[in-house]
Protein backbone atom coordinates (compact mmCIF):
# COMPACT_ATOMS: atom_id res chain seq x y z
CA UNK A 1 0.00 0.00 0.00
CA UNK A 2 1.18 3.66 -0.63
CA UNK A 3 2.31 5.54 2.13
CA UNK A 4 -0.18 8.00 3.09
CA UNK A 5 0.93 11.80 3.32
CA UNK A 6 2.05 13.29 6.74
CA UNK A 7 0.50 16.87 6.91
CA UNK A 8 2.07 16.61 10.69
CA UNK A 9 5.71 16.05 9.17
CA UNK A 10 5.62 18.45 6.34
CA UNK A 11 4.17 21.32 8.84
CA UNK A 12 6.82 20.31 11.46
CA UNK A 13 9.07 20.62 8.06
CA UNK A 14 8.39 23.67 7.89
CA UNK A 15 8.62 25.12 10.94
CA UNK A 16 12.23 24.06 11.54
CA UNK A 17 14.09 26.75 11.64
CA UNK A 18 11.65 29.39 11.84
CA UNK A 19 11.40 32.34 14.31
CA UNK A 20 7.76 32.34 13.41
CA UNK A 21 5.86 29.22 14.23
CA UNK A 22 2.82 31.00 12.22
CA UNK A 23 3.09 29.27 9.20
CA UNK A 24 2.58 31.56 5.58
CA UNK A 25 0.98 28.33 3.76
CA UNK A 26 -2.54 26.81 4.27
CA UNK A 27 -2.22 23.38 3.29
CA UNK A 28 -5.40 21.21 1.43
CA UNK A 29 -4.23 17.37 1.49
CA UNK A 30 -6.06 15.18 -1.30
CA UNK A 31 -5.31 11.70 -2.09
CA UNK A 32 -6.66 12.26 -5.51
CA UNK A 33 -7.18 15.41 -7.92
CA UNK A 34 -7.86 16.03 -11.57
CA UNK A 35 -5.83 18.61 -11.34
CA UNK A 36 -4.26 21.03 -8.20
CA UNK A 37 -4.23 24.20 -10.29
CA UNK A 38 -7.61 23.64 -11.19
CA UNK A 39 -8.41 23.01 -7.69
CA UNK A 40 -6.77 26.04 -6.42
CA UNK A 41 -8.44 28.25 -8.36
CA UNK A 42 -11.66 26.87 -7.28
CA UNK A 43 -10.66 27.33 -3.45
CA UNK A 44 -9.49 31.07 -4.58
CA UNK A 45 -13.23 31.79 -6.06
CA UNK A 46 -14.30 30.83 -2.60
CA UNK A 47 -12.22 32.93 -0.90
CA UNK A 48 -8.94 31.37 -0.58
CA UNK A 49 -6.10 33.18 0.27
CA UNK A 50 -2.49 33.93 -1.17
CA UNK A 51 -0.37 31.00 -0.13
CA UNK A 52 -3.05 28.76 -0.28
CA UNK A 53 -1.13 25.24 -1.00
CA UNK A 54 -3.12 22.24 -2.64
CA UNK A 55 -1.24 19.20 -2.45
CA UNK A 56 -2.28 15.45 -4.39
CA UNK A 57 -1.16 12.54 -4.34
CA UNK A 58 -1.87 11.85 -7.94
CA UNK A 59 -3.70 13.57 -10.61
CA UNK A 60 -6.32 12.21 -13.01
CA UNK A 61 -5.54 15.26 -15.72
CA UNK A 62 -2.79 17.32 -14.75
CA UNK A 63 -1.17 19.95 -17.56
CA UNK A 64 1.93 21.03 -18.41
CA UNK A 65 3.04 23.95 -19.95
CA UNK A 66 0.76 24.97 -23.75
CA UNK A 67 -1.87 22.35 -22.88
CA UNK A 68 0.69 19.18 -22.83
CA UNK A 69 -0.48 16.52 -20.45
CA UNK A 70 1.55 15.89 -17.07
CA UNK A 71 1.20 12.20 -16.05
CA UNK A 72 0.74 12.08 -12.55
CA UNK A 73 0.51 8.84 -11.01
CA UNK A 74 1.24 7.93 -7.32
CA UNK A 75 4.95 8.45 -5.97
CA UNK A 76 5.45 11.80 -7.10
CA UNK A 77 4.82 15.34 -5.50
CA UNK A 78 2.17 17.56 -6.98
CA UNK A 79 1.52 21.07 -5.69
CA UNK A 80 -0.10 24.32 -6.68
CA UNK A 81 0.85 27.59 -4.43
CA UNK A 82 -1.35 30.92 -5.33
CA UNK A 83 0.22 34.15 -4.83
CA UNK A 84 -1.05 37.68 -4.97
CA UNK A 85 1.82 39.00 -7.27
CA UNK A 86 2.41 43.12 -8.08
CA UNK A 87 2.94 42.74 -11.56
CA UNK A 88 2.37 43.65 -15.24
CA UNK A 89 0.98 41.37 -17.47
CA UNK A 90 3.92 41.47 -19.73
CA UNK A 91 6.09 40.12 -16.69
CA UNK A 92 4.02 37.20 -15.99
CA UNK A 93 6.86 34.96 -17.55
CA UNK A 94 9.26 36.54 -14.11
CA UNK A 95 6.77 33.47 -11.99
CA UNK A 96 8.12 31.00 -14.22
CA UNK A 97 12.08 32.19 -13.46
CA UNK A 98 11.43 33.33 -9.50
CA UNK A 99 9.89 29.31 -8.89
CA UNK A 100 12.30 27.63 -11.01
CA UNK A 101 15.47 29.54 -9.73
CA UNK A 102 13.66 29.37 -5.92
CA UNK A 103 12.87 25.46 -6.20
CA UNK A 104 16.38 24.49 -7.52
CA UNK A 105 18.53 26.33 -5.52
CA UNK A 106 16.62 25.20 -2.44
CA UNK A 107 17.35 21.55 -3.26
CA UNK A 108 21.34 22.60 -4.45
CA UNK A 109 21.07 23.54 -0.32
CA UNK A 110 20.47 20.30 0.12
CA UNK A 111 22.77 18.13 -1.44
CA UNK A 112 20.54 18.18 -5.12
CA UNK A 113 22.67 19.20 -7.79
CA UNK A 114 19.43 20.44 -10.04
CA UNK A 115 19.73 22.33 -13.04
CA UNK A 116 16.94 24.96 -14.80
CA UNK A 117 16.21 23.60 -18.66
CA UNK A 118 14.37 26.96 -20.08
CA UNK A 119 11.98 27.81 -19.30
CA UNK A 120 10.80 25.66 -16.80
CA UNK A 121 12.17 22.46 -16.28
CA UNK A 122 14.23 21.27 -13.39
CA UNK A 123 16.55 18.70 -14.23
CA UNK A 124 19.17 16.16 -12.68
CA UNK A 125 22.11 14.27 -14.40
CA UNK A 126 20.69 15.77 -17.67
CA UNK A 127 17.34 14.57 -17.35
CA UNK A 128 13.95 16.13 -16.08
CA UNK A 129 12.96 15.97 -12.37
CA UNK A 130 10.27 18.21 -12.42
CA UNK A 131 8.12 21.28 -13.84
CA UNK A 132 6.28 24.17 -13.29
CA UNK A 133 3.07 25.51 -14.74
CA UNK A 134 2.05 29.15 -13.91
CA UNK A 135 -1.33 30.23 -14.60
CA UNK A 136 -2.37 33.90 -13.89
CA UNK A 137 -5.70 36.65 -13.99
CA UNK A 138 -4.88 39.93 -15.39
CA UNK A 139 -7.08 43.05 -14.64
CA UNK A 140 -6.76 46.40 -16.07
CA UNK A 141 -2.87 45.21 -17.16
CA UNK A 142 -1.80 43.67 -14.65
CA UNK A 143 -1.89 40.42 -12.75
CA UNK A 144 -4.01 40.26 -10.09
CA UNK A 145 -3.86 36.53 -8.87
CA UNK A 146 -1.84 33.91 -10.10
CA UNK A 147 -0.89 29.70 -9.48
CA UNK A 148 2.19 27.83 -9.32
CA UNK A 149 1.63 24.39 -10.03
CA UNK A 150 4.69 21.87 -9.38
CA UNK A 151 5.62 18.33 -10.36
CA UNK A 152 8.22 16.48 -9.14
CA UNK A 153 9.38 12.90 -9.78
CA UNK A 154 10.14 11.51 -6.16
CA UNK A 155 9.44 7.40 -6.51
CA UNK A 156 6.94 7.30 -9.63
CA UNK A 157 7.90 5.68 -12.69
CA UNK A 158 9.72 8.07 -15.18
CA UNK A 159 10.10 8.36 -19.06
CA UNK A 160 13.59 7.32 -20.52
CA UNK A 161 14.55 11.14 -20.60
CA UNK A 162 13.22 11.44 -16.65
CA UNK A 163 14.66 10.88 -13.52
CA UNK A 164 13.10 10.59 -10.06
CA UNK A 165 14.90 11.49 -7.02
CA UNK A 166 15.00 8.40 -5.05
CA UNK A 167 16.67 6.57 -7.54
CA UNK A 168 19.22 9.42 -7.86
CA UNK A 169 19.76 9.12 -4.19
CA UNK A 170 20.28 5.87 -4.05
CA UNK A 171 23.08 5.79 -5.78
CA UNK A 172 24.38 8.52 -3.42
CA UNK A 173 26.55 7.64 -0.02
CA UNK A 174 24.10 10.18 1.70
CA UNK A 175 20.09 10.83 1.07
CA UNK A 176 20.05 14.62 1.33
CA UNK A 177 16.00 13.94 0.96
CA UNK A 178 14.32 11.73 3.36
CA UNK A 179 10.70 11.63 2.25
CA UNK A 180 8.00 13.25 0.67
CA UNK A 181 7.27 15.40 2.79
CA UNK A 182 10.52 16.76 3.17
CA UNK A 183 10.51 17.55 -0.41
CA UNK A 184 7.18 19.27 -0.11
CA UNK A 185 8.66 21.60 2.66
CA UNK A 186 12.04 22.35 0.39
CA UNK A 187 9.69 22.87 -3.13
CA UNK A 188 7.15 25.43 -0.92
CA UNK A 189 10.07 27.08 0.67
CA UNK A 190 12.12 27.44 -2.56
CA UNK A 191 8.92 28.58 -4.14
CA UNK A 192 8.61 31.03 -1.24
CA UNK A 193 12.29 32.86 -1.70
CA UNK A 194 11.96 32.76 -5.80
CA UNK A 195 9.18 34.96 -5.02
CA UNK A 196 11.48 37.15 -2.35
CA UNK A 197 14.27 37.45 -4.60
CA UNK A 198 11.75 38.77 -7.07
CA UNK A 199 10.14 40.99 -5.30
CA UNK A 200 12.72 42.64 -2.93
CA UNK A 201 15.76 42.32 -5.41
CA UNK A 202 14.46 42.59 -8.35
CA UNK A 203 14.34 40.80 -11.98
CA UNK A 204 17.90 41.90 -12.73
CA UNK A 205 19.25 39.86 -9.75
CA UNK A 206 16.77 36.92 -9.87
CA UNK A 207 17.59 36.98 -13.81
CA UNK A 208 21.75 36.62 -13.01
CA UNK A 209 20.97 33.49 -10.28
CA UNK A 210 18.69 31.73 -12.63
CA UNK A 211 21.53 32.33 -15.29
CA UNK A 212 23.88 30.43 -12.87
CA UNK A 213 21.95 26.90 -12.78
CA UNK A 214 20.61 27.64 -16.88
CA UNK A 215 22.19 24.29 -17.60
CA UNK A 216 21.44 25.18 -22.09
CA UNK A 217 24.22 27.97 -21.32
CA UNK A 218 26.42 27.37 -24.76
CA UNK A 219 23.57 25.01 -26.27
CA UNK A 220 23.55 25.31 -29.80
CA UNK A 221 20.41 25.76 -31.59
CA UNK A 222 19.09 25.70 -34.95
CA UNK A 223 16.78 27.56 -36.56
CA UNK A 224 15.56 28.35 -40.11
CA UNK A 225 18.63 25.99 -41.24
CA UNK A 226 21.05 28.61 -39.36
CA UNK A 227 23.02 27.69 -36.15
CA UNK A 228 22.92 29.49 -32.78
CA UNK A 229 24.26 29.51 -29.57
CA UNK A 230 22.02 29.89 -26.34
CA UNK A 231 23.64 32.86 -24.42
CA UNK A 232 20.93 33.94 -21.70
CA UNK A 233 17.68 34.62 -21.22
CA UNK A 234 15.87 38.10 -21.32
CA UNK A 235 13.57 39.58 -17.92
CA UNK A 236 10.24 38.51 -19.30
CA UNK A 237 11.44 34.57 -20.04
CA UNK A 238 13.05 34.95 -23.91
CA UNK A 239 15.70 32.59 -24.92
CA UNK A 240 18.99 34.76 -26.19
CA UNK A 241 20.46 33.46 -29.19
CA UNK A 242 23.20 34.23 -31.04
CA UNK A 243 22.89 33.70 -34.63
CA UNK A 244 25.97 33.17 -37.00
CA UNK A 245 25.23 34.70 -39.80
CA UNK A 246 27.83 35.29 -42.91
CA UNK A 247 28.06 37.81 -45.39
CA UNK A 248 31.18 38.61 -48.13
CA UNK A 249 33.54 41.04 -45.33
CA UNK A 250 32.75 40.04 -42.07
CA UNK A 251 31.32 37.95 -39.74
CA UNK A 252 28.41 39.27 -37.81
CA UNK A 253 26.27 37.71 -34.65
CA UNK A 254 22.90 39.13 -34.08
CA UNK A 255 20.67 37.87 -31.61
CA UNK A 256 17.08 36.22 -31.58
CA UNK A 257 14.92 36.90 -28.74
CA UNK A 258 12.94 33.67 -29.12
CA UNK A 259 9.17 33.36 -27.20
CA UNK A 260 8.92 30.38 -24.48
CA UNK A 261 6.96 27.48 -26.44
CA UNK A 262 8.16 28.33 -29.83
CA UNK A 263 11.16 25.75 -30.08
CA UNK A 264 11.64 23.02 -27.83
CA UNK A 265 14.99 22.32 -26.23
CA UNK A 266 15.68 18.61 -26.13
CA UNK A 267 17.41 16.37 -23.21
CA UNK A 268 20.42 17.08 -25.32
CA UNK A 269 23.11 19.48 -26.93
CA UNK A 270 20.80 20.64 -29.57
CA UNK A 271 17.28 21.62 -30.65
CA UNK A 272 15.07 22.06 -33.51
CA UNK A 273 12.69 24.99 -34.32
CA UNK A 274 8.61 24.56 -34.02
Amino acid sequence: MPVEFDQQKLELALKAGREDENLPFSLHIFDSLASTNQTLWNLLAQGEKPWSVVIARQQTAGRGQWGRQWISPTGGLYLSVAIAPKLEATASYQLTLASAWGIASQLRQCGVDVGIKWPNDLVLNGRKLGGILTETKINNGYIIQAVIGVGINWTNPVPETGINLERWQASRPTKPISCLEILTSVVLQGLQSGMECLYQEGISILLSRYLELLSNMGDKVYIDNLVGTVVGVTSVGKLRVSLETYDTTEIKTPELYIEPGTITLGYSKSSVSL
